[in-house]
């Protein structure tokens, strides 16, 4: 009882001191990138919070996998350092009684990433794209800012108006530059508002000129008017089918088995797996070398949680395009790191070692020989 209990409370502390320091970091870069889609026009100014939140919720089962994985190699370094790893050796308690410990530590957390990985990843993926595409998909108008010159959405128009702020929808001194159909036209006005027509926008304007002629020609047509309607941009709906994959529910994508679905399918079943997997690698890792400093295992338990990562993005890739089928990728990936992992684990725990075992043969070989000799 002592034993699991104190081992939970030391992984208890240092699993939250990690994950404070990863959020902490994972938030800053979060918030930078944002800022730059905000920057760049992407990204709503007024949902920079809010995409935030959800690509922040989107990353935590990566960020819980990497803290649980730091946490359990940094705590078992450090009582090996202290020498605690000795006493509990000297009590009977060998490297494999870890285990135990350590799953009914990570359960919870392992639950929480499984959860995350199928339910709250899509969830999340979808609001944020739903935020973008609305911002996207705004009018042309819409996109201007007062004082500033703005392309529309198709390119063939640039806009400047000076909005007036008594009014959400009403404008003045408003330009329009346009080519179309073979025509160029610059026009003017001293008001303007927005007027909605189904899914278009009509831009109405008062008391303007407008000027107009034919590309590779001279003549210049002038036209003053009281009143003149203009196209401004469309608003089209958002289509639920173009979702990516990454957006789209567990339930769609295990209804819809496509290639790119299977491959999003493996990933986040992969995530729960390799969280699994990284309990048994974090045992079977942790170790002290006097000479290496204490940064030196910390850098191979960096190094090993990117490779698996990165074997199963690559894993998503091969599925997609038809490389790798579905099943043999887990079994291969996940399984396989299971399997290593747990024959380092019974190597460290036997303290086998590969003289050791040439030693061994050898007196085997040796005993069979004198028991034929005394024969």
């Amino acid at each position: 009882m002592l034993f699991q209990s104190s081992i939970r409370k030391e992984l208890a502390r240092s699993f939250g001191a990690t994950l404070v320091v990863l959020m902490t970091i994972v938030f800053t870069i979060i918030l930078i990138r944002t800022l730059g889609q905000a920057s760049r026009g992407s990204v709503s100014p007024q949902d920079v919070m809010m995409v935030m939140g959800y690509t922040t919720l989107g990353r935590l089962p990566i960020i819980l996998t990497l803290s649980l994985f730091v946490a359990m190699v940094s705590t078992l370094s450090r009582m090996y350092r202290d020498s605690e790893m000795v006493v509990w050796f000297v009590s009977g308690r060998g490297l494999a009684f870890f285990l135990v410990p350590m799953f009914r530590f990570a359960w919870p957390v392992l639950m929480v990433i499984t959860l995350l990985s199928i339910f709250v990843w899509p969830w999340s993926n979808q609001q944020a794209q739903d935020m973008k595409d609305r911002y996207e998909q705004r009018g042309d108008l819409e996109r201007v800012s007062p004082g500033q010159f703005q392309e529309s959405s198709n390119g063939n128009r640039v806009f400047f108006i000076d909005r007036d702020v008594s009014q959400e929808k009403a404008s003045n001194n408003v330009f329009i530059a346009s080519t179309e159909k073979g025509k160029n036209s610059v026009t003017t006005a001293g008001a303007g508002r927005i007027e909605t027509v189904g899914n278009a926008q009509l831009l109405m304007l008062d008391n303007g000129q407008r000027l107009e002629s034919e590309v590779g020609r001279s003549a210049l047509k002038i036209t003053e008017f009281a009143e003149y309607g203009s196209k401004a941009g469309e608003s089209p709906l958002i289509n639920g089918n173009s979702l990516p994959e990454k957006s789209r529910s567990t339930r769609e994508l295990v209804r819809s088995p496509s290639r790119s679905n299977q491959g999003e399918l493996a990933w986040r079943l992969g995530m729960a797996l390799a969280a699994i997997n990284f309990v048994v690698i974090a045992l079977a890792l942790a170790s002290v070398n006097p000479r290496a400093g204490r940064s030196g295992n910390l850098i191979f338990v960096l190094f090993t949680f990117v490779v698996y990562h990165n074997l199963l993005n690559l894993g998503q890739s091969w599925i997609t395009v038809g490389t790798a089928n579905f099943a043999g990728f887990l079994l291969a990936l996940h399984g396989g790191a299971l399997l290593l992992a747990l024959a380092w684990l019974s190597k460290r725990h036997l303290n086998w070692t590969f003289k050791g075992a040439i030693s061994r043969q050898r007196k085997l070989q040796a005993s069979k020989q004198a028991g034929k000799v005394a024969a």
